[in-house]
């Protein structure tokens, strides 16, 4: 009976905190929105941390299904961060040298956790995918009835990332589309939160064939292709995520505009991982071509570009870990020339593309030499 008493307790405080924000807003004739909110806030209530105590959206953390969401981001980002991101920042600092100011990550979905893992000191992160960007993550308007099934679909959404690191990009055709939090946004807003980011400010983006951008106000008929997030690392200094969505095949990125965007941010650093073998087959050359002209270094698995267009003389290639045939869903894919070049290669203590385990991952460093590469190990 006692548990019961407190959780009623906590529930009425909460709901009662609502009321009293509720009544303000009334008396100011302000419309009661997520706006109300900073998307910091918004943020760090999805990621399960606490928003800033002043915050329209602090009562919900005295919700037992926001607690309860809470405790079980802990646990999987704890468990997430010791297997695999940790060691990628350590492996990253070792290997990656001198890093550029942007980086590249197509076929991304909203993968911003390993991107920063494995570079974090880029300032401009561009991501490209077919999921919809969606709408500002409205957590107010959310009923506290259905608060416990929004967070549970919130945390089904990264279920496969949360295990095994990467996003399926059939799953999050479904996931995104649906349920009280819909699109990438919400996902990128939990992961910059759990990176220790604070976020501070969103713009929807328009982009057109000439690679030109134009802010898009939220809430219109119109869906943004694209979306700006400014953010500060915890050291501070400010940094930008873009978002968009975007086919990445010949047909749909030659009348995007996408790769000339991409063009007018100058060279960068690139990264390519569980990207279904697309560049393996015909219909992708342009954003291969791409890659490889505008890369300084890139990191793959074998996923990503095949390695006979790694032009001998122009890349100097660096395997770390083991090359496994890829898994049965794209085994024709298999690369005999990749088992050569991994002969010998240094170990990898985490896991990354679709062979997740560490023992069986292969990373492939490819750096932009000027002079002839030195001849594969």
């Amino acid at each position: 009976m006692r548990e019961v008493e407190f959780l009623v307790k906590r529930r009425f405080s909460f709901i009662a905190a609502l009321l009293v924000f509720f009544a303000h807003a009334a008396v100011t004739n302000a419309p009661v929105t997520a706006l109300d909110a900073t998307p910091d806030d918004t943020a760090r209530i999805l990621a399960g941390l606490r928003p800033a105590p002043t915050s329209p959206l602090a009562p919900m953390t005295q919700d037992p299904a926001w607690q309860s969401h809470a405790s079980a981001m802990n646990a999987s980002w704890a468990e997430l961060d010791q297997r695999q991101l940790s060691r990628a920042r350590v492996w990253s600092l070792a290997n990656l040298g001198t890093p550029s100011p942007v980086m590249f990550y197509m076929f991304s979905g909203p993968d911003f956790p390993n991107a920063e893992a494995l570079f974090p000191r880029a300032t401009t992160y561009v991501f490209a995918g077919l999921e919809p960007v969606g709408p500002l993550p409205d957590v107010i308007a959310l009923p506290p009835a259905k608060l416990p099934a929004a967070l549970g679909e919130l945390r089904a959404s990264l279920g496969n990332f949360l295990q095994y690191g990467y996003f399926i990009t059939r799953d999050m055709g479904t996931d995104m589309r649906s349920g009280s939090f819909t699109g990438v946004l919400p996902v990128l807003y939990l992961s910059l939160a759990r990176s220790g980011m604070t976020i501070t400010g969103v713009t929807f983006l328009n982009l057109d064939g000439k690679g030109g951008t134009a802010p898009l106000k939220s809430g219109g008929k119109a869906r943004p292709r694209g979306v700006r997030i400014d953010f500060a690392g915890p050291a501070g200094g400010q940094r930008t995520l873009y978002y968009f969505s975007t086919d990445l095949s010949d047909g749909g990125v030659g009348k995007s505009g996408f790769l000339k965007f991409c063009e007018k941010l100058g060279g960068g650093d690139s990264l390519l991982k569980s990207a279904s073998y697309l560049m393996h087959v015909g219909g992708f050359s342009r954003v291969r071509g791409f890659l490889l002209a505008n890369s300084a270094t890139l990191v793959q698995d074998d996923s990503g570009i095949p390695l006979k267009y790694f032009e001998p003389g122009r890349w100097r290639l660096r395997p770390f870990g083991q090359y496994l045939p890829p898994i049965d869903e794209f085994k024709r894919h298999e690369q005999p020339d990749m088992a050569q070049l991994f002969a010998g290669a240094s170990p990898v203590n985490f896991g990354m593309g679709y062979h997740w385990h560490a023992s069986r991952t292969n990373i492939l460093v490819a750096d932009r030499v000027t002079g002839p590469a030195p001849p594969r190990q």
